[in-house]
């Protein structure tokens, strides 16, 4: 433990030591002592510029960018819960609560995580493995951003919404980075339950009850998060290998990953059609569905046909089923949100 609080406060120094060269240029080209005002002027830059890398620090174990999927999959639900637009504190508060609650989590999973993003490339730029802050600090963090999450939910929506963004917090923490992660190759199948739970939470902070429109959308995104991570362990796979982590691209051959990337892509299609005649969507949710529905299964055709030619790694250009799959659930949200507004 001393050791690593030790390496927290040299590289905290580190950090600091970055922003104090703050002299006019006239007092670096001379060598001139700085005028006092310019000396408090210089120490006042320079703690400002030490907090924001602090505040920047601590924001990235929340991962905001994967935290997205909690933006598109909350709100849209709620406007189809709403049949309509619906009451904006309330939207508010859902997305504020969700985003500290799924903050907690990805604190938990940096800290937990610290040793293997320090042996991947991709991610040793992280605070932890950094060493900007102190696994102390970090646990305390991600303890009150899932405190806050719990009881602005609570208390701002219900407490169904509440108890579902607890389980999803435990869920990613106690199941997945503790358990599944390093151990099996299906971490990502069930580890992705966690990320399906804000449909649910949209839902049931708008009606107070669970119904089959949440728990289909729920299913979208489970049968989308593999294809989804597989295409980016295709191309890190090299990356997760030396981090210990058994994804599926690194226990397994590109061409019988590809294939599950296509099985899977085809589920998520055919379950997002499920919606229409449950939630009696109109014209616009199934003709997204079936045009961007269109495009992923395409590309997934495409990279296992770059499998089958011997293409591996990047070579395989995985990253652009992994980029058009964000696209995709992006604007079949759209299309759940924008859907009830039509008459």
């Amino acid at each position: 433990m001393t050791h690593h609080m030790s390496r927290t406060l040299r590289a905290a120094a580190a950090l600091d030591a970055e922003s104090t060269d703050l002299q006019s240029p006239d007092a670096r080209s001379t060598g001139a002592t700085p005028s006092p005002r310019g000396s408090g002027d210089g120490r006042r830059r320079s703690g400002r510029s030490a907090a924001r890398a602090r505040f920047d620090a601590y924001l990235a174990l929340t991962k905001p960018r994967v935290i997205e999927l909690l933006l598109v999959a909350t709100l849209p639900v709620m406007f189809l819960a709403s049949r309509g637009l619906p009451d904006w504190r309330l939207a508010l508060v859902t997305l504020v609560g969700g985003f500290l609650e799924a903050g907690s989590a990805n604190a938990f999973n940096c800290v937990i995580d610290a040793d293997i993003d320090e042996r991947m490339r991709r991610t040793r730029r992280r605070p932890m493995p950094r060493h900007i802050v102190a696994t102390r600090n970090a646990i305390i963090f991600a303890v009150l951003l899932g405190l806050a999450g719990t009881l602005l939910l609570g208390l701002g929506a219900n407490w169904l919404s509440a108890g579902l963004a607890v389980a999803a917090n435990l869920f990613y923490v106690l199941i997945y980075s503790l358990v599944l992660k390093r151990r099996t190759w299906q971490n990502t199948i069930w580890g992705g339950i966690a990320g399906c739970f804000p449909p649910l939470i949209g839902w049931t902070a708008v009606t107070g009850r669970v119904g089959w429109e949440p728990l289909v959308l729920f299913g979208l995104v489970f049968f989308w998060t593999p294809p989804h991570t597989w295409a980016l362990g295709l191309r890190y796979r090299e990356d997760y290998a030396a981090g210990g982590v058994p994804m599926l691209p690194v226990v397994r051959d590109a061409v019988p990953v590809c294939v599950q990337i296509l099985v899977y892509t085809v589920i998520t299609v055919a379950t997002s059609l499920v919606l229409w005649p449950v939630a009696s969507m109109n014209w616009l949710y199934p003709a997204v569905c079936i045009v961007a529905g269109a495009v992923f299964i395409s590309e997934a055709v495409q990279l296992l046909r770059r499998a089958r030619a011997g293409l591996r790694d990047a070579q395989l250009k995985p990253m652009r089923l992994f980029h058009w799959s964000n696209t995709y659930l992006s604007l079949v949200f759209l299309a759940v949100a924008i859907d009830p507004l039509l008459p």
